[in-house]
């Protein structure tokens, strides 16, 4: 039996230190105060015995003992998931989840997602970011959200990956525009146009240039937007052709405000993944990209 008073607030202390890199980002994402998680961090180190962090001025480091008691304090957090999940008392695991997600994942199957997070866990608190994917991968990395909900390419491995549905793109017009250039297969004449889609820096949208430069239309005419739902009111005003993945426009197309206009060139389809670091998530994190496959399942 452990006569020593360790406790898992301690345990958890020790583990957002470190992964936050100071005791007051640690503190604020614990909702506590700094001398409250310094006494924790103090109280496991004098009943451990051991020195955990190297305390230096505005940073910590681990000790070579804390690195190795570290991986041991993560799988002793997820057991006790793992002891809430087996007796189905979920509601009690009361974490935060920072997730980030990409205009397109926030504007389709966002709200799906979140509510079958929700009944998995009722009170989890989610702190939500929606920016381009590029910038979705950069907090990523430096661990400052938990889970992404994303298209590639990426610039990194991410330890955890899932792999969602892809998302198809499609050329859309208003009515008018649509009939105008109905008859045609030529992605030639969508050049005589505006062309609207994504920011500069996508996959769709270096493939649009490419196009451009290999086929010498006029690379001016296309016209970028960081915000997709931006470029909607655009190609309802009919000032030019969009192209868009197709589930941002599924409703515009069913109710007839857009039509798809036929093309002999589209971009190639968005590959989308729910992707953590697994070797530092909590088992929440793990089961939330596990939901995500569930909501968008990557074709087999």
């Amino acid at each position: 039996m452990i006569k020593s008073q360790i406790t898992l607030k301690q345990l958890e202390a020790f583990v957002f230190v470190v992964d936050t890199g100071t005791f007051r980002a640690a503190a604020t994402a614990l909702g506590t105060t700094q001398p409250n998680i310094s006494s924790r961090i103090s109280a496991l180190e004098m009943a451990l015995d051991v020195a955990l962090l190297y305390r230096d001025a505005g940073s910590v480091r681990l000790t070579e003992k804390g690195r190795e008691l570290l991986v041991l304090t993560r799988d002793i957090l997820r057991a006790g998931e793992a002891l809430l999940e087996a007796a189905g008392r979920q509601e009690l695991i009361e974490e935060r989840l920072r997730l980030g997600v990409t205009e397109l994942v926030a504007c389709t199957w966002l709200q799906t997602f979140l509510r079958l997070l929700r009944q998995e866990y009722p009170s989890l608190r989610v702190e939500l970011e929606v920016d381009l994917s590029l910038q979705i991968e950069e907090r990523l990395r430096e661990g400052r959200i938990d889970l992404a909900l994303q298209n590639g390419p990426f610039a990194f491995q991410a330890t955890g990956e899932q792999a969602l549905a892809e998302e198809p793109y499609v050329w859309v017009a208003n009515t008018d525009l649509a009939n105008e250039l109905a008859g045609g297969a030529s992605v030639a004449r969508f050049f005589d146009k505006a062309v609207l889609t994504h920011a500069r820096h996508t996959s769709a949208a270096r493939a649009l240039h490419e196009l451009a430069a290999t086929g010498g239309y006029d690379a001016g005419k296309i016209i970028h937007s960081s915000a997709l739902s931006a470029c909607l009111p655009m190609v309802n005003e009919g000032l030019g052709v969009a192209l868009l993945p197709r589930s941002l426009v599924s409703e515009e197309m069913k109710d007839g405000r857009l039509q798809s206009v036929k093309s002999d060139w589209i971009a190639p389809p968005l590959s989308f993944f729910a992707r953590f670091n697994a070797d530092r998530a909590p088992r929440f994190v793990a089961k939330a990209c596990e939901i995500a496959a569930s909501v968008r399942p990557a074709e087999k």
